[in-house]
C-alpha cells in the first residue's frame, strides 16, 4: 500500500509545489491511516477499502483528541489519497466521496502588546553579532509579518533598505509578495549587516541574510529558541514563539486603522477570512476596555 502514498507525494512536491513540511505532514497522516487499516481494521489491498474503514479510522482520531486543525489535515490528505488513486485507476469507487471535512472555529490568536514588544525587542545586546542579529529577525518579524520558514529563506538580495521592502519567495500562497520593512527595523537590519553577519561567514557559507554559528542559514529551531529565551528576559509571562509576533504585527496594524485589504496582502492570506480573525482580537480589546473603565460595566 506503500506506492500509493509515495504518489500522493509526489504530486504534492512536484505538481502542487507543497513545502516540505506540508508533503511531510500528508505522508505522516496517511501513512498513519496505512497502519490503521492494516492492523487494526485487518485490510492490506486499496480496492477493499470503502467508507467504513474512514469512518473507523476518524472515529479512532476522534478518540484520541485530535485538534480540529489536525483533524482536517489528515482528512485532506485522505480525500488526496482517493483522487489520487480514482485517477490511476487503482480503485473503482472513492472511498472519501462522502466524507466531509469538519467546520473549523478558528482560535482567537493572542498577541503581545506594544510595550511588552518594545521589551522584547530591546532585550539582545548591541555589543555582540548574536544579539545584532537576534534584533534584527525580531524586528523584521514584528515590522514585516513574515512568516518563520520565511525569515530564515531569506537571502541578502531579498532585502531592499534602500526602498524599505522585503521580497518573500514562495508563501503558503505559492506567489512572490513584497513586505513593507520599517525604520528601526532597517536600522537593525543595517547594523546587523556591516558589524553583525560578517562574523558568522565561513568559506561555504551563501547569500542567506540571517546566519548560524556554522555560517549557514539560520533554522526555525533556533530563532524559536532565542525569541523564547528573550521573552524570558523581557519578564513576558505569556509563551512567545515566532508566530506570536506575526500576530502582533497584524493585531496592532489593525488597531491602528490599517485597511484590512491591505493587512491581508502583507501577510500573505489567500482569504480574507483568514485576515478577519484579527478583528475579533480588536473587538475583544474594546469590550474589555469598556468593561474595565466604563462606570456602569
Amino acid at each position: 500500500m506503500a506506492d500509493g502514498l509515495e504518489d500522493v507525494a509526489v504530486f504534492l512536491e512536484l505538481e502542487q509545489g507543497a513545502s516540505l513540511h506540508t508533503v511531510e505532514n500528508y505522508t505522516r497522516d496517511l501513512l498513519q491511516f496505512a497502519e490503521d487499516l492494516c492492523t487494526r481494521q485487518q485490510v492490506s489491498d486499496w480496492r477493499k477499502v470503502d467508507s467504513t474503514h474512514v469512518s473507523a479510522w476518524v472515529q479512532s482520531l476522534s478518540a484520541d483528541d485530535y485538534a480540529p486543525a489536525s483533524l482536517a489535515r489528515k482528512l485532506s490528505a485522505l480525500k488526496l489519497l482517493g483522487q489520487r488513486l480514482i485517477r490511476e485507476g487503482r480503485i473503482e469507487q472513492d472511498f472519501c466521496d462522502r466524507l466531509t471535512l469538519p467546520k473549523l472555529i478558528r482560535p482567537i490568536p493572542d498577541s503581545l502588546t506594544p510595550q511588552e514588544v518594545e521589551n522584547l525587542l530591546d532585550t539582545p545586546s548591541r555589543m555582540s553579532a548574536q544579539g545584532l542579529r537576534d534584533r534584527a529577525f525580531m524586528e523584521l518579524l514584528y515590522s514585516s509579518g513574515l512568516r518563520v520558514s520565511e525569515l530564515c529563506a531569506l537571502n541578502l538580495q531579498d532585502v531592499d533598505l534602500e526602498n524599505g521592502v522585503v521580497r518573500v519567495y514562495r508563501g503558503k500562497r505559492d506567489k512572490d509578495r513584497l513586505a513593507p520593512v520599517g525604520e528601526r527595523a532597517i536600522r537593525a537590519i543595517q547594523q546587523y549587516r556591516v558589524q553583525g553577519r560578517p562574523q558568522f561567514v565561513k568559506p561555504d557559507t551563501g547569500s542567506e541574510l540571517f546566519l548560524s554559528n556554522r555560517g549557514q542559514a539560520l533554522s526555525r529551531k533556533t530563532v524559536w529558541h532565542w525569541i523564547q529565551k528573550y521573552a524570558v528576559q523581557a519578564g513576558i509571562r505569556k509563551p512567545v514563539k515566532p508566530h506570536l509576533l506575526r500576530h502582533s504585527f497584524a493585531t496592532h496594524l489593525l488597531s491602528g486603522g490599517a485597511d484590512l485589504r491591505a493587512i491581508q496582502e502583507m501577510l500573505g492570506h489567500a482569504d480574507i477570512g483568514t485576515t478577519q480573525i484579527y478583528t475579533k482580537v480588536e473587538q475583544e480589546r474594546i469590550l474589555k476596555a469598556h468593561q474595565q473603565f466604563h462606570p456602569r460595566s
